[in-house]
């Protein structure tokens, strides 16, 4: 029989206390803290717009009541125009994507390069080119969401009779009237004496 003393040390096995730890699991768990903070953060960036970033204003001889009608009406058109997407969500979606998009071939040309390490290396490095980038595509995509809604809603809203505004350089300009100058003097001739 052996005797273990509780006072020597013993040399230490791995501890597997924690479930499904293994060495390639932590650059994932260090990786999706980064993860859900840039997601969570991209996705607060955008704020949906009230409705129609121009304004619209009744129609002659059109009540109140009429013209809110009318508002509802042409703010459900211009939303189904857009396939029920407002700006935020288009935004969204777009940052998101590039992240996503950016982490994925981040995390694959890091393992194609430096084995398990540059994985995650590759993964955070992908994932902070692609939020840059999402960013760009968010911003772009909500104003192109925003300027399709306002045209399908100055639309609706004109096609019912309301006034809708227009740009400057679509008015006609009124015509100016020009004045032929005063033919010369005839020849020979002498202003009266006295005038100058």
């Amino acid at each position: 029989m052996s005797y273990e003393s509780p006072l020597v040390s013993q040399p230490r096995k791995p501890s597997t206390a924690i479930a499904g730890a293994t060495r390639g699991a932590r650059p994932r768990r260090r990786l999706a803290a980064p993860l859900a903070i840039v997601v969570a953060t991209l996705a607060g960036c955008a704020v949906a717009p009230a409705g129609p970033s121009l304004m619209a204003l009744p129609g002659t001889n059109k009540s109140f009541d009429q013209f809110r009608q009318d508002d509802f009406n042409c703010r459900q058109y211009a939303s189904g125009m857009n396939g029920g997407l407002d700006s935020a969500a288009a935004a969204n979606n777009s940052a998101v994507g590039s992240a996503v998009i950016g982490t994925a071939i981040g995390a694959a040309a890091g393992a194609a390069f430096g084995g398990g390490s540059g994985a995650a290396i590759g993964a955070g490095a992908g994932l902070l080119a692609g939020s840059a980038v999402g960013m760009g595509n968010a911003q772009s995509s909500a104003y192109m969401t925003q300027s399709r809604y306002d045209q399908a809603y100055v639309q609706c809203m004109y096609a019912s009779g309301n006034r809708v505004p227009v740009r400057g350089d679509m008015v006609l300009p009124q015509p100016t009237q020009r004045y032929a100058p005063p033919p010369p003097p005839p020849p020979g001739w002498k202003p009266p004496p006295g005038t100058y």
